[in-house]
């Protein structure tokens, strides 16, 4: 059976992780009657292994093999052997989630900040892309990107901060990943900043089972849940809810070499 290209690519969702569960096939069977595919982040080499699992189970789903900010204290050089067994796997599109977290410090500062140093080698030597998670740590981790000898391409997950930033993280080579925040009624500014940057460096996310965008912000996120994201873009920007489609779609099929989808 040929297999049907989505209308709408979530770059960033969870659905490994217990939140699913009880009804993990029924969200994901919600998410393709909306012509939704979705890429599926690890989080440490135990999710890694389920998010490829999970996208060998279905069409248009996708891995990405890494170890969060959260625990990178885990993280070892022996991991970056196994990840370079696990990227041998077809279905895997990215490293990712890696980054820095100096919010929640779940991890010493400076094991996060090994380890996203070497996974971001890593992708360089994989040639694939990387999805960064950066809270309160921008500082730190422009100097680390901008230190490489080598800046892999990747996006900036959940993008959050303000249009000077976003061009830094642009000139790098880097998309910007916009999820449910966007979609708040507190986010104006965040608003005012999606209006101005490029609809071509844009990708759409949901970071399900978190960050659940209105009109559902309170309950459970899951990839299906995109489409307000881009219903959001569309009216930020005045334009078509297809347009917005198309573009991010293709932005996500080149970065993520999903062209076969």
């Amino acid at each position: 059976m040929k297999q049907v290209k989505p209308k709408l690519i979530d770059t960033h969702a969870h659905l490994d992780m217990g939140h699913y569960d009880d009804d993990r096939e029924e969200v994901i069977e919600r998410a393709m009657k909306k012509s939704t595919g979705f890429i599926n982040m690890g989080l440490d080499l135990s999710s890694s292994k389920k998010s490829i699992e999970l996208a060998k189970s279905y069409d248009n789903v996708y891995a990405g093999i890494g170890f969060h900010p959260h625990e990178a204290s885990k993280f070892n050089s022996s991991t970056l052997d196994k990840f370079r067994e696990l990227s041998k796997h077809k279905v895997v599109k990215a490293i990712g989630e890696i980054g820095l977290d100096y919010y929640r410090d779940n991890s010493p500062r400076r094991k996060q900040r090994e380890a996203f140093v070497a996974q971001l080698e890593l992708a360089c030597e994989l040639e694939l892309p990387v999805s960064v998670h950066n809270r309160d740590s921008t500082e730190d981790l422009l100097r680390i990107l901008k230190s490489q000898t080598e800046v892999p391409a990747g996006v900036v997950h959940s993008f959050f901060g303000d249009y000077d930033l976003g061009e830094e993280f642009i000139d790098l080579g880097l998309y910007l990943g916009l999820s449910g925040p966007v979609t708040f009624d507190g986010n104006k500014r965040l608003g005012e900043t999606v209006k101005e940057l490029p609809l071509e460096r844009l990708v759409l996310e949901t970071d399900s089972p978190f960050l659940t965008p209105a009109p559902n912000r309170g309950k459970r996120n899951e990839p299906g849940y995109v489409e307000f994201v881009a219903k959001e873009l569309a009216y930020l920007k005045d334009i078509s809810f297809e347009v917005v489609s198309e573009t991010t779609t293709r932005n996500a099929r080149r970065l993520f070499d999903l062209n076969e989808c």
